[in-house]
């Protein structure tokens, strides 16, 4: 049964990369309009 450990870890290491490019990008548009915001 090391297969499903191994499927199983995978996945979670798919998700996180997922989960960690999501938050990237929102993080840093929210930089930009907050950056945005105070100058005008």
């Amino acid at each position: 049964m090391w297969y499903f450990a191994w499927i199983l870890g995978l996945t979670a290491a798919v998700l996180l990369a997922i989960v960690n490019a999501v938050y990237g990008e929102n993080h840093e548009l929210r930089e930009e309009e907050s950056r945005q915001s105070d100058k005008s």
